[in-house]
């Protein structure tokens, strides 16, 4: 049955606001950090370890949802991730340990891993041709605006009330969402599966242990040291379970990352670029949202205020940038935009121990926001529309997991980057590192996506 206007308007809601909870949740987090350190304790290693716990499990377990998705449907995934992330939250805004918080965020990505690859799919079953187009950027505009304006969130609620009320606050879009699919009904969209799916729980094991044992290594390198028997073993631990798990990939009759997707040249370029545009985007969001507050003195609110002009820029123009890129195609879009956004990083390098956000900060904030406008959508379409719609679920589960991997990583090499302490020098030096990954992401871009490469059909 094909679905009418109202119910493809309502499927769109429905995923943008699952994936919103998600991308949300994984930025408001930023700028409650000091707070959170002044509550329970723990340093740069626990405001690290909250927002890299979430993302171990979101980064492992994206491909299973992603596998999940194509067996049981999106739907019904949907409504299980977002019920199991309502109550992870809770359990997080009532956390009296550092221990008890990492150990609900853990948990919490599993249940956001569900979320992402399943809305997106959704959208990419319901809608064709340019109306995709322009669903795909008013998707992320949406999603990529909550990742950035969760900070402005999270300060509000953390000045005004409490840290907690920044994940208890989950529990309202949360409850939206499930009212939605209930309005939907089945009738309202096409919930395909993918006969002969499985889920391989070894590789996602593997997956997750290799992750967890390597950014363990990252984190704590700093307090201990390459020399320590828990760094190096962690970190050759890490890498063992990691390239065991490429192995069972390869061989894998039906895998939970599927390498042959890796011969759509798009797909396999425009990953690429995901893993440094991502990295530096999630290094950008820590370091803004941390050092504003605990170096320059602003309040959380303030600090979180500080990301509104790139918000503002992506609700502006996302949906309008993404019909641009489906009609002249992704490569410049991706090219420029990263390079934009390089230079706006490299412009944050005007802060100052005497700072002064109008004239240090804000001009390159603006210029991020506006290389970010030009690059989500585009990259999503382009990534997405090299693979048949039929595996939409597992390339987009796939694209996530490179982009929330690529942002543990970076986040757990902060230490190593800022020399154990986010002061000025820090800063600077994240900075420099945040606009040479973009220069590379763009770069990459340039040389690796064509607008004519067309769908591959991967076997």
């Amino acid at each position: 049955m094909a679905a009418t206007p109202a119910s493809s308007r309502l499927t769109l809601g429905i995923a943008v606001l699952a994936s919103f909870v998600a991308f949300l949740d994984g930025s408001i987090v930023t700028v409650a950090l000091p707070a959170i350190v002044r509550d329970l304790g723990g340093g740069i290693s626990l405001q690290q370890w909250v927002v890299d716990g979430y993302l171990i499990t979101l980064g492992a377990l994206i491909l299973v949802a992603g596998s999940l998705s194509d067996m049981f449907g999106r739907v019904r995934v949907l409504r299980a991730g977002l019920l199991g992330f309502g109550v992870t939250s809770l359990v997080i805004a009532l956390a009296p340990s550092g221990a008890v918080l990492i150990a609900a965020r853990l948990l919490q990505g599993v249940a956001g891993a569900l979320l992402v690859p399943s809305s997106l799919a959704l959208i990419m079953s319901t809608f064709t041709g340019p109306a995709q187009a322009r669903a795909i950027g008013t998707w992320t505009g949406a999603t990529t605006a909550a990742f950035v304006a969760g900070p402005l969130l999270g300060g509000l609620l953390t000045d005004l009330a409490s840290w907690r009320w920044a994940f208890a606050i989950n529990v309202l879009p949360i409850a939206v969402t499930l009212a939605m699919i209930a309005a939907l009904g089945r009738a309202g969209y096409r919930d395909t599966t993918r006969e002969g799916a499985r889920v391989d729980l070894w590789s996602a094991a593997l997956c997750a242990g290799g992750l967890g044992a390597a950014v363990f290594a990252l984190i704590e390198q700093p307090h201990l040291g390459w020399g320590h028997p828990a760094i190096w073993g962690g970190a050759l631990l890490g890498i063992g379970a990691l390239a065991a798990f490429l192995v069972r990939q390869s061989r894998s009759a039906d895998p939970m990352l599927p390498l042959s997707l890796f011969r759509a040249r798009n797909f396999a370029w425009g990953n690429a670029a995901t893993w440094l545009i991502y990295g530096a985007l999630s290094l950008n969001g820590f370091i803004v949202g941390v050092y504003l507050q605990d170096g320059a003195g602003l309040s959380a609110t303030a600090a979180g205020l500080a990301s509104l002009p790139a918000t503002v820029l992506l609700i502006l123009g996302s949906s309008r940038v993404g019909a641009w890129g489906g009609r002249l195609g992704p490569r410049a879009f991706m090219t420029a935009g990263p390079l934009t956004m390089a230079l706006g990083s490299f412009m944050l390098l005007a802060v100052s121990d005497d700072f002064d956000y109008w004239t240090q900060a804000l001009p390159g904030l603006v210029v991020f926001g506006a290389g970010l406008t030009l690059t989500v959508a585009p990259l999503t379409s382009a990534i997405l529309g090299a693979i048949e719609t039929s595996r939409s679920g597992i390339a987009s589960a796939v694209n996530n997991a490179v982009a929330r991997i690529a942002g543990l990583v970076a986040v757990a090499l902060l230490g190593t980057i800022v020399g154990g302490q986010l002061d000025l020098a820090g800063f600077h030096r994240a900075t420099v590192v945040t606009g040479v990954l973009l220069v590379a992401g763009g770069l990459v871009s340039w040389v690796g996506i064509r607008n004519d490469a067309g769908v591959t059909a991967p076997r």
